[in-house]
């Protein structure tokens, strides 16, 4: 196996096989590993193979020096010999790389997840507020470490021991889930131990609505306090069924006072959707008393005090409240309390669920029990009927 200089004058006339040889290798002194396959015959074409080894010796077949020069072939000779100089060093980074769930909870809750969630999620805020007793629990753990039965145990020291609310506990377990969820499609964990874990499931959900005479007590002080920033916007909420956060980010392009139309965009709505709420008449006198404003600040409601935006108004609606005569109502009790009028008033559950902008109607179907004297004027229609024959 002749080691030999490939030039243009060998490459014309030394590529010939001996007389006493079938086949002969030549090999290339400016490029180790590229030879030149000749064979006996009168029409025989060199051909350029690559010899390298994996681990054994082995050749690749590269073309015939016809349709193949020499700089050709040097040049896939040294992109070869590059690819496969680079695949040890990725054997060897795949084989120092950590196994799937090698990785702590609270590494992959604070490099992956934390920056994943800032931006698509807006209630990041709580998922940090539940790392905090499931941080100081697993954090330490290695993802694959984790199993159903601590989990379990840990759901029950937290109304047992923590004294936290069913539904608080549950809560922590939704995000444990979650969080394993997340590190399977991320492919650095083989399976969720957590899937389908039973939660405690209490229903705690709290109706409280207005009755009419509250109502009239309510809309009495609202009009007539002098924190009219906060009651404005608690009239508002109770004439548009809107939530707190949706009215007090409110702005005056988003409202069309022709069509009596307030459009919240997808940002501002807990559906992440844009909704248009319709306006009726006592949510446009509390918009009347605020278009003095207009052109001067972006927002419907600003605080006076500062000139912005509010922020909260949970200080000013205790002692509202406390004024009407009434206890234990919440600011979200405002839209209930709407919801109600809006059914006890005969419009159907379709039209409460639009007006609310409820995406499932199964949450609207809360309000369906408030519908008994509409069932019952509709039930009396027979009884007309009955009586008359």
């Amino acid at each position: 196996m002749p080691v030999v200089i490939f030039s243009q004058a060998f490459l014309a006339t030394g590529l010939v096989c001996p007389p006493a040889k079938k086949r002969i290798e030549y090999c290339d002194k400016d490029c180790p590993g590229l030879l030149a396959e000749v064979r006996a015959g009168a029409g025989s074409v060199p051909t350029w193979y690559i010899r390298y080894k994996q681990p054994t010796t082995k050749y690749k077949r590269l073309g015939d020096a016809k349709s193949m020069t020499l700089a050709q072939a040097r040049k896939a000779t040294l992109m070869f010999k590059a690819q496969l100089a680079a695949v040890p060093r990725a054997v060897e980074a795949l084989a120092s790389a950590p196994a799937k769930g090698d990785m702590t909870l609270e590494a992959f809750v604070k490099e992956h997840v934390n920056p994943y969630n800032e931006t698509r999620k807006r209630s990041h805020w709580r998922d940090l507020q539940f790392y905090t007793r499931v941080g100081a629990r697993f954090g330490a753990r290695k993802l694959n470490d984790i199993t159903r039965k601590e989990v379990q145990v840990f759901h029950n020291e937290l109304v047992t021991k923590e004294r936290l609310a069913p539904a608080t506990a549950d809560h922590h377990v939704v995000y444990m889930r979650r969080l394993l969820n997340l590190a399977v499609q991320w492919e650095m964990l083989e399976k969720n131990a957590l899937t389908n874990i039973p939660l405690m499931k209490v229903d705690n959900k709290v109706e409280r609505y207005l009755s009419d005479e509250e109502a009239q007590r309510l809309v009495q002080v609202l009009t007539t306090d002098l924190a009219l920033g906060a009651s404005y916007i608690l009239l508002f909420l109770l004439s548009t069924g809107a939530r707190l956060n949706e009215a007090m980010q409110a702005k005056w392009e988003q409202v069309d006072l022709e069509k009596g139309v307030w459009r919240i965009p997808a940002t501002n709505s807990k559906s992440k959707k844009t909704r248009a709420v319709p306006l009726n008449a006592s949510a446009m006198w509390v918009l009347g008393q605020l278009w003095t404003r207009q052109g001067k600040h972006p927002y419907l409601f600003v605080n006076e005090a500062t000139n912005r935006p509010f922020v909260t108004i949970t200080r000013a609606w205790y002692r509202l409240r406390e004024k009407a005569g009434i206890q234990s109502l919440r600011i979200h009790d405002l839209r209930h309390s709407f919801a109600s009028f809006l059914v006890n008033g005969g419009r159907s559950l379709y039209e409460v669920q639009q007006i609310l902008g409820h995406s499932d109607p199964k949450v609207t179907m809360r309000y369906a029990h408030l519908s008994t004297k509409a069932l019952q004027e509709a039930a009396n229609v027979a009884s007309v009927i009955v009586k008359a024959a």
